[in-house]
């Protein structure tokens, strides 16, 4: 006898997979975040008409997400044809732009300003983090452009990151006649040629 075929215009279909990106800041990789997404998709109606169907989806971003990592949402894509499965949905992760951080992988580095006084005599200080306020020990005689490293305050992960703060000193404004004297009290007392120290480093 003869095979049967199943009729084409009834077999199940699985969806089609849809793919968006989500805005995250920083802080959300640290903590983890819930983002309200709008969707839109379009299906044919019982007519056949295309129509735009709009939808809201409430996303739970877990912590310790890597910028361009992906989340899977099963099930959330196009519905399936005569009963077949709907695809996913792959939401691909994006930081929002800020200009206190640059981002590496895991690894997070951010500019930390400091007074002379601070870098050249060594400090304790107070700076704000993705994850929170901590306590930072300066060495004596740092420079701008010099790192210092916190092991494991990165983005959270299996191996999490670390944290680099470079070092940025920021000089006073001369813009009083206290300070502009202060000032010339230290080219007078301080024997100190930034341009020699250079060209010495660079010779060594």
């Amino acid at each position: 006898g003869g095979r049967r075929t199943r009729d084409a215009g009834t077999q199940q279909m699985r969806g089609e997979d849809h793919h968006a990106k989500v805005m995250i800041n920083l802080a959300d990789a640290y903590t983890g975040a819930t983002r309200a997404i709008n969707l839109r998709a379009a299906r044919l109606d019982e007519s056949g008409h295309v129509v735009a169907d709009e939808r809201t989806l409430n996303v739970n971003i877990p912590k310790g997400l890597k910028e361009g990592q992906h989340i899977r949402l099963a099930g959330q894509g196009s519905a399936g044809a005569n009963g077949g499965p709907s695809g996913d949905l792959f939401l691909e992760i994006s930081f929002a732009a800020d200009a206190r951080y640059r981002i590496d992988g895991r690894d997070v580095t951010a500019v930390m300003p400091l007074a002379p006084w601070e870098a050249a005599l060594g400090a304790a200080i107070e700076m704000s983090t993705p994850s929170g306020t901590v306590q930072v020990k300066v060495p004596p005689s740092s420079q701008t452009g010099r790192k210092l490293r916190l092991k494991g305050r990165g983005i959270p992960g299996e191996t999490p990151g670390d944290l680099y703060l470079e070092i940025s000193v920021v000089l006073p404004p001369a813009d009083t006649e206290a300070a502009r004297t202060m000032y010339e009290t230290m080219a007078r007392e301080m024997p100190f040629n930034p341009r020699d120290v250079a060209a010495a480093a660079k010779g060594a």
